[in-house]
């Protein structure tokens, strides 16, 4: 019987020992080789794009030829003013990748001896750069649609005769909002939110390119993509597979959704669904890759990401 990837040794190439162990100098060259691949590190001026740099000899500062700017291995990246040693954000990188539901900021905050508020916002800039570049990915060829309901709902009253059916809309609370996914077979995982799944047809149809065949079932949300594309239907009371048709890997990255949300979260929040939702669609994309390639994949994601102002002075906002 044929060994599953994930139990291989091939899919273990990052050992969070090893990263622990890793002193200043051998976490600032890792920082240093992957934000500047194409020089291999040699440094780069963020604001002028210069290869012409020279580093100071009494601090880890550059300083631009051209336009005189100075810079760090950090500037201009997620991890721009950073306050906690670089070998800390390898491991929380390395330390997120390795949990397959996600992580949440309590127990990051407790791996990394920071504060909640510190592992919070570090744990949505990493979240972040996995998915910088969804937004700029079409799908293409057969694309399964589907949608997951999330929040929303009210608390049940102890006695029987007091419950009311959470079904129906008049008993919502208002905060529910919708996961569509568009996942391509073969290719990515692209999720959105919206508040009702007959919202997410412009997106969808402006996001998948034409001439592409289109997988989703019986919701009657669905109906006006049949205008645009080529499109099976599913009727999941009948079969979850039939003659072809079926949603079994969008139901696979909600299954995976729904984990991180019972398993870790325990509540996403409207405002950062997305990013969940982001975070688990990467996670899907990348299953099958190890979790030193995927570590990688995240540090140079967070080092070719723009400097977040969302998150910057976050706690001071919200205080």
């Amino acid at each position: 019987m044929t060994q599953h990837f994930l139990l291989s040794a091939a899919a273990r190439t990052l050992s969070l020992v090893r990263v622990a162990r890793m002193t200043d100098e051998e976490a600032y060259d890792v920082f240093r080789k992957l934000r500047w691949q194409a020089t291999k590190g040699e440094a780069v001026c963020p604001r002028c794009g210069c290869a012409a740099c020279y580093e100071f000899k009494s601090r880890r500062i550059f300083k631009c030829k051209a336009c005189l700017h100075q810079f760090t291995v950090t500037s201009s990246t997620i991890f721009a003013s950073r306050k906690l040693p670089i070998r800390t954000y390898l491991l929380a990188i390395a330390i997120s990748v390795n949990a397959v539901k996600g992580l949440s900021a309590l127990q990051l905050s407790r791996d990394l001896d920071v504060q909640a508020k510190t592992a919070f916002v570090l744990a949505h800039k990493i979240r972040e750069s996995m998915s910088a570049d969804q937004d700029r990915y079409s799908p293409a060829g057969v694309v399964e649609i589907d949608g997951c309901h999330v929040g929303g709902h009210i608390r049940q009253e102890n006695r029987k005769e007091d419950r009311k059916d959470r079904r129906l809309a008049q008993h919502q609370t208002g905060k529910r909002r919708v996961v569509i996914v568009m996942r391509e077979r073969g290719g990515r995982t692209l999720p959105f939110v919206v508040r009702s799944e007959n919202e997410a047809v412009p997106t969808i149809v402006r996001r998948v390119r034409a001439g592409s065949t289109v997988h989703a079932d019986e919701a009657a949300s669905w109906d006006d993509l049949h205008a645009k594309f080529e499109v099976n239907r599913i009727n999941h009371q009948i079969a979850f597979s039939d003659d072809g048709a079926c949603t079994n890997q969008a139901e696979s990255f909600f299954s995976r959704l729904r984990r991180a949300e019972y398993g870790q979260h325990h509540h996403l929040s409207g405002p950062y669904l997305r990013f969940y939702a982001g975070e688990m669609a990467w996670r899907e994309d990348m299953r099958r890759e190890s979790n030193g390639v995927q570590w990688e994949r995240v540090i140079v994601g967070a080092l070719s990401h723009a400097k977040i102002r969302n998150w910057c002075g976050y706690w001071q906002r919200a205080a």
